[in-house]
Protein backbone atom coordinates (compact mmCIF):
# COMPACT_ATOMS: atom_id res chain seq x y z
CA UNK A 1 0.00 0.00 0.00
CA UNK A 2 2.67 2.85 1.02
CA UNK A 3 4.89 1.25 -2.38
CA UNK A 4 1.28 2.73 -4.62
CA UNK A 5 0.90 5.69 -2.51
CA UNK A 6 4.67 6.62 -3.43
CA UNK A 7 4.02 5.51 -7.12
CA UNK A 8 1.17 7.94 -7.12
CA UNK A 9 2.97 10.80 -5.67
CA UNK A 10 5.52 10.25 -8.14
CA UNK A 11 3.10 10.15 -11.04
CA UNK A 12 1.61 13.14 -9.92
CA UNK A 13 4.46 15.17 -9.33
CA UNK A 14 5.45 14.22 -12.70
CA UNK A 15 2.30 15.27 -14.42
CA UNK A 16 2.17 18.60 -12.55
CA UNK A 17 6.01 19.17 -13.62
CA UNK A 18 4.85 18.12 -17.56
CA UNK A 19 1.89 20.57 -17.30
CA UNK A 20 4.40 23.12 -15.94
CA UNK A 21 6.94 23.34 -18.19
CA UNK A 22 6.83 26.34 -21.05
CA UNK A 23 9.03 26.49 -23.71
CA UNK A 24 9.09 29.43 -26.14
CA UNK A 25 11.46 30.38 -29.01
CA UNK A 26 13.69 33.28 -29.50
CA UNK A 27 10.99 35.52 -31.02
CA UNK A 28 7.98 34.33 -28.93
CA UNK A 29 7.84 36.47 -25.42
CA UNK A 30 5.04 35.29 -22.48
CA UNK A 31 3.67 37.52 -20.14
CA UNK A 32 2.40 36.30 -16.79
CA UNK A 33 0.05 37.09 -14.90
CA UNK A 34 -0.71 35.38 -11.37
CA UNK A 35 -3.69 35.01 -9.41
CA UNK A 36 -4.69 38.58 -11.90
CA UNK A 37 -1.63 40.58 -11.17
CA UNK A 38 0.69 40.90 -14.55
CA UNK A 39 4.21 39.20 -12.89
CA UNK A 40 6.50 39.47 -15.39
CA UNK A 41 7.55 38.27 -18.97
CA UNK A 42 9.02 35.44 -19.67
CA UNK A 43 10.96 33.61 -22.30
CA UNK A 44 12.81 32.80 -24.59
CA UNK A 45 13.43 28.83 -23.29
CA UNK A 46 12.40 27.11 -20.82
CA UNK A 47 10.68 28.07 -17.97
CA UNK A 48 7.73 27.11 -15.43
CA UNK A 49 4.10 28.10 -14.81
CA UNK A 50 2.39 27.07 -11.51
CA UNK A 51 -1.18 25.94 -13.01
CA UNK A 52 -4.27 27.09 -11.65
CA UNK A 53 -2.15 29.91 -9.91
CA UNK A 54 -0.36 31.53 -12.98
CA UNK A 55 -1.67 32.45 -16.90
CA UNK A 56 0.95 32.78 -19.54
CA UNK A 57 -0.37 35.17 -23.10
CA UNK A 58 2.73 33.89 -25.56
CA UNK A 59 3.10 37.91 -27.84
CA UNK A 60 5.37 36.72 -31.14
CA UNK A 61 7.88 39.61 -31.55
CA UNK A 62 8.35 39.29 -34.86
CA UNK A 63 7.97 41.80 -37.63
CA UNK A 64 4.11 41.27 -38.56
CA UNK A 65 3.19 42.70 -42.09
CA UNK A 66 -0.72 43.94 -41.86
CA UNK A 67 -2.61 44.64 -45.18
CA UNK A 68 -4.96 47.86 -45.18
CA UNK A 69 -8.16 47.64 -46.72
CA UNK A 70 -9.20 49.52 -49.87
CA UNK A 71 -10.19 53.19 -48.32
CA UNK A 72 -12.39 55.21 -50.40
CA UNK A 73 -10.85 58.51 -50.23
CA UNK A 74 -11.13 62.19 -51.37
CA UNK A 75 -8.37 64.08 -52.42
CA UNK A 76 -8.17 68.13 -51.56
CA UNK A 77 -8.97 68.68 -55.22
CA UNK A 78 -12.54 66.64 -54.09
CA UNK A 79 -11.50 63.56 -56.39
CA UNK A 80 -12.65 60.31 -55.27
CA UNK A 81 -10.18 57.04 -54.90
CA UNK A 82 -9.58 53.71 -53.58
CA UNK A 83 -5.91 53.53 -51.52
CA UNK A 84 -4.82 50.87 -50.25
CA UNK A 85 -2.11 50.11 -48.07
CA UNK A 86 0.54 47.71 -46.19
CA UNK A 87 1.95 48.04 -42.60
CA UNK A 88 4.77 46.71 -41.05
CA UNK A 89 5.34 46.26 -37.42
CA UNK A 90 6.44 44.37 -34.23
CA UNK A 91 5.77 44.02 -30.39
CA UNK A 92 8.65 45.56 -28.75
CA UNK A 93 7.01 45.66 -25.26
CA UNK A 94 5.20 42.56 -24.86
CA UNK A 95 3.82 43.26 -21.14
CA UNK A 96 2.02 46.21 -22.92
CA UNK A 97 0.49 44.66 -25.83
CA UNK A 98 -1.12 42.87 -23.22
CA UNK A 99 -2.32 45.05 -20.68
CA UNK A 100 -2.75 48.18 -22.55
CA UNK A 101 -5.15 47.38 -25.63
CA UNK A 102 -7.39 44.35 -25.80
CA UNK A 103 -6.38 42.89 -29.26
CA UNK A 104 -3.06 45.09 -30.70
CA UNK A 105 -3.44 43.85 -34.34
CA UNK A 106 -7.20 45.17 -34.56
CA UNK A 107 -5.94 47.91 -32.81
CA UNK A 108 -3.20 48.71 -35.70
CA UNK A 109 -5.73 47.60 -38.68
CA UNK A 110 -8.34 50.52 -37.29
CA UNK A 111 -5.30 52.50 -36.33
CA UNK A 112 -4.21 52.23 -40.00
CA UNK A 113 -6.92 52.47 -41.85
CA UNK A 114 -8.37 56.05 -40.16
CA UNK A 115 -4.78 57.78 -40.89
CA UNK A 116 -4.81 56.53 -44.48
CA UNK A 117 -8.01 58.41 -45.03
CA UNK A 118 -6.79 61.17 -42.65
CA UNK A 119 -3.65 62.22 -44.46
CA UNK A 120 -3.94 61.51 -47.37
CA UNK A 121 -7.45 63.54 -47.67
CA UNK A 122 -5.18 66.45 -46.75
CA UNK A 123 -3.16 66.36 -50.43
CA UNK A 124 -4.30 66.95 -53.74
CA UNK A 125 -4.25 63.42 -56.29
CA UNK A 126 -0.95 64.68 -58.03
CA UNK A 127 0.93 64.35 -54.79
CA UNK A 128 -0.73 61.16 -53.76
CA UNK A 129 1.00 60.20 -57.50
CA UNK A 130 4.21 61.66 -56.88
CA UNK A 131 4.81 62.58 -53.60
CA UNK A 132 4.10 58.67 -52.49
CA UNK A 133 7.14 58.24 -50.30
CA UNK A 134 6.28 61.18 -48.04
CA UNK A 135 2.94 60.19 -47.82
CA UNK A 136 4.23 57.33 -46.36
CA UNK A 137 6.67 58.54 -43.98
CA UNK A 138 3.97 61.02 -42.84
CA UNK A 139 0.99 58.14 -42.19
CA UNK A 140 4.21 55.75 -40.39
CA UNK A 141 4.73 58.74 -37.86
CA UNK A 142 1.89 59.33 -37.28
CA UNK A 143 1.08 55.25 -36.51
CA UNK A 144 3.98 55.18 -34.35
CA UNK A 145 3.45 57.75 -32.27
CA UNK A 146 -0.56 56.36 -31.88
CA UNK A 147 1.25 52.72 -31.16
CA UNK A 148 3.35 53.81 -28.71
CA UNK A 149 1.56 53.31 -25.35
CA UNK A 150 1.03 49.70 -26.74
CA UNK A 151 4.17 48.93 -26.81
CA UNK A 152 4.58 47.91 -31.13
CA UNK A 153 6.93 49.91 -33.69
CA UNK A 154 5.68 50.88 -36.83
CA UNK A 155 8.60 49.99 -39.07
CA UNK A 156 7.38 51.01 -42.50
CA UNK A 157 4.07 51.92 -44.24
CA UNK A 158 3.54 51.40 -48.55
CA UNK A 159 0.88 52.30 -50.11
CA UNK A 160 0.21 49.92 -52.64
CA UNK A 161 -1.90 51.45 -54.75
CA UNK A 162 -4.13 54.38 -56.23
CA UNK A 163 -7.35 53.39 -57.86
CA UNK A 164 -8.98 56.12 -59.77
CA UNK A 165 -12.09 55.98 -61.68
CA UNK A 166 -12.19 55.27 -65.62
CA UNK A 167 -12.92 59.18 -66.57
CA UNK A 168 -9.72 60.24 -64.38
CA UNK A 169 -7.76 58.19 -65.45
CA UNK A 170 -8.92 59.37 -69.13
CA UNK A 171 -8.23 63.06 -67.61
CA UNK A 172 -5.02 62.12 -66.72
CA UNK A 173 -3.95 60.62 -69.83
CA UNK A 174 -5.34 63.82 -71.96
CA UNK A 175 -3.22 65.89 -69.80
CA UNK A 176 0.25 63.95 -69.62
CA UNK A 177 -0.55 63.69 -73.58
CA UNK A 178 -0.91 67.70 -73.78
CA UNK A 179 2.41 68.20 -71.78
CA UNK A 180 4.86 65.98 -74.05
CA UNK A 181 3.11 68.02 -76.52
CA UNK A 182 3.88 71.38 -75.02
CA UNK A 183 7.36 70.22 -74.28
CA UNK A 184 8.07 68.92 -77.95
CA UNK A 185 6.91 72.38 -79.35
CA UNK A 186 9.41 74.03 -76.91
CA UNK A 187 12.60 71.42 -77.89
CA UNK A 188 11.39 72.28 -81.43
CA UNK A 189 11.26 76.05 -81.15
CA UNK A 190 14.81 75.68 -78.69
CA UNK A 191 16.30 73.85 -81.88
CA UNK A 192 15.17 76.62 -84.94
CA UNK A 193 16.20 79.05 -82.76
CA UNK A 194 19.87 77.52 -81.63
CA UNK A 195 20.08 76.70 -85.82
CA UNK A 196 18.90 80.20 -86.92
CA UNK A 197 21.86 81.63 -84.35
CA UNK A 198 24.32 79.08 -86.03
CA UNK A 199 23.82 79.88 -89.68
CA UNK A 200 23.58 83.77 -88.91
CA UNK A 201 26.80 83.70 -87.19
CA UNK A 202 28.09 81.07 -90.19
CA UNK A 203 26.97 83.91 -92.93
CA UNK A 204 29.00 86.69 -91.03
CA UNK A 205 31.97 84.66 -90.85
CA UNK A 206 31.65 83.50 -95.09
CA UNK A 207 31.05 87.38 -95.90
CA UNK A 208 34.08 88.25 -94.69
CA UNK A 209 36.32 85.21 -96.41
CA UNK A 210 35.00 84.98 -99.95
CA UNK A 211 37.86 82.44 -100.54
CA UNK A 212 35.68 80.44 -97.72
CA UNK A 213 32.76 81.48 -99.89
CA UNK A 214 34.15 79.55 -103.45
CA UNK A 215 35.16 76.71 -101.26
CA UNK A 216 31.67 76.31 -99.53
CA UNK A 217 30.22 76.69 -103.57
CA UNK A 218 32.63 73.47 -104.44
CA UNK A 219 31.60 71.59 -102.09
CA UNK A 220 27.94 71.89 -102.30
CA UNK A 221 28.82 71.17 -105.90
CA UNK A 222 30.50 67.98 -105.17
CA UNK A 223 27.20 67.01 -102.52
CA UNK A 224 24.78 67.52 -105.63
CA UNK A 225 26.89 65.66 -108.05
CA UNK A 226 27.15 62.91 -105.68
CA UNK A 227 23.37 61.89 -105.74
CA UNK A 228 21.69 59.94 -108.49
CA UNK A 229 19.74 62.95 -109.97
CA UNK A 230 18.36 62.85 -113.61
CA UNK A 231 18.95 67.05 -113.46
CA UNK A 232 21.94 69.14 -112.08
CA UNK A 233 21.77 72.88 -111.44
CA UNK A 234 24.82 74.32 -110.54
CA UNK A 235 24.02 77.43 -109.53
CA UNK A 236 27.18 80.61 -109.77
CA UNK A 237 27.88 83.07 -107.55
CA UNK A 238 27.28 86.27 -108.51
CA UNK A 239 30.94 87.52 -108.06
CA UNK A 240 32.04 85.18 -110.62
CA UNK A 241 29.68 86.51 -113.37
CA UNK A 242 29.42 90.08 -112.47
CA UNK A 243 32.97 90.81 -114.20
CA UNK A 244 30.54 89.02 -117.56
CA UNK A 245 27.83 91.26 -116.93
CA UNK A 246 30.02 93.89 -116.86
CA UNK A 247 32.02 93.35 -119.95
CA UNK A 248 28.92 92.87 -121.68
CA UNK A 249 27.31 95.64 -120.45
CA UNK A 250 30.20 98.05 -121.53
CA UNK A 251 30.19 96.24 -124.75
CA UNK A 252 26.50 97.67 -125.24
CA UNK A 253 27.61 100.69 -124.35
CA UNK A 254 29.89 101.44 -127.07
CA UNK A 255 27.81 99.60 -129.72
CA UNK A 256 24.89 102.28 -128.46
CA UNK A 257 27.14 105.28 -128.80
CA UNK A 258 29.10 104.10 -131.95
CA UNK A 259 25.10 104.67 -133.75
CA UNK A 260 24.35 107.28 -132.28
CA UNK A 261 27.90 109.29 -133.52
CA UNK A 262 27.04 108.07 -137.14
CA UNK A 263 23.45 109.19 -137.07
CA UNK A 264 24.38 112.47 -136.26
CA UNK A 265 27.01 113.08 -139.21
CA UNK A 266 25.37 115.05 -141.88
CA UNK A 267 25.08 113.00 -145.88
CA UNK A 268 27.60 114.41 -147.82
Amino acid sequence: MGLQIIVGVVVLVAILIAVSLRVLPEYERGVMFTLGRMTGVKGPGLFFVVPVLQRMFKIDTRVSVMDVPPQDVISRDNVSVKVNAVVYFRVIESDKAVVEVADYRDAVSQLAQTTLRSVLGQHELDEMLASREKLNTDIQEILDQHTDPWGIKVANVEIKQVDLEENITKAIARQAEAERARRAKVINSEGERQAAENLSLAAQQLSTEPQAIQLRYMQTLVDIAGDNNSTIVFPLPMDLIEPLMDLTRNGNSASVDTSANDDDQPDS
